[in-house]
């Protein structure tokens, strides 16, 4: 079965406690926490205070999504009793080695992620560091928009090279996942699937999620 990240990006933010207790209580495996700066990204979304006030709510671990510049400056303000997985993007990071090192030295598992445009071939020196690889199958910065499918070509490449070299990383896949794709998602090899608008956007958001789960 596939592992779900419902995205709090599509949260109603008037009510995060409630939308987080409710996609818990339903089966989500994850919290997918898109961190935004406004620089990296064309948006700007939650800081470590408003995650650290999830910390007795949420029933899962955090997936936390670091989409900012410097990330360095910041990883130890996400890390906290939730925390499993701090991915940062390979695009944001001019010493990604480092950067990888520098989360795993806190105890918490290292994610990459990598954007429509970019290659899989530019973290193929660090696929034996990371825990995850995060593959972007919109632009990020915004909840809502339409699946690429170009991203399934990236997510089967992972899967070969960790198959022929017997890695361990997870994929993940992030961006405009639902129900139409979600079973070509799994096939592809995708471990973790990230989905904000297709979990709350829905009328039943218990019933979304085990439909997404069960595919």
């Amino acid at each position: 079965m596939i592992k779900l990240a419902p995205s709090l990006l599509s949260a109603d933010f008037s009510d995060l406690g409630k939308d987080v207790k409710l996609v818990c209580d339903a089966g989500a495996d994850y919290l997918h926490i898109d961190v935004m700066d406004g620089h990296f990204v064309p948006n700007i979304s939650f800081g470590a205070c408003v995650v650290n006030s999830l910390n007795n709510i949420a029933t899962v671990p955090y997936d936390i999504h670091l989409m900012i510049e410097n990330p360095d400056q910041y990883i130890k303000e996400f890390v906290t009793e939730n925390t499993a997985y701090i991915t940062i993007h390979q695009e944001a990071c001019i010493h990604l080695n480092r950067t990888i090192n520098n989360i795993k030295d806190m105890g918490i598992k290292a994610g990459v992620s990598i954007n429509p445009a970019t290659p899989v071939s530019t973290i193929s020196e660090v696929l034996d560091l990371v825990d995850l690889v995060l593959v972007m199958s919109v632009n990020p910065g915004f909840g809502g928009q339409t699946f690429i499918e170009k991203s399934l070509k990236k997510v089967k490449e992972l899967k070969q090279i960790r198959e022929e070299k017997g890695l361990d990383y997870k994929i993940e896949i992030d961006g405009g996942v639902n129900l139409e794709n979600i079973s070509r998602v799994k096939a592809a090899g995708v471990d973790i699937a990230v989905a904000g608008s297709a979990v709350f956007g829905a009328n039943d958001i218990s019933k979304r999620i085990k439909d997404l789960k069960n595919v």
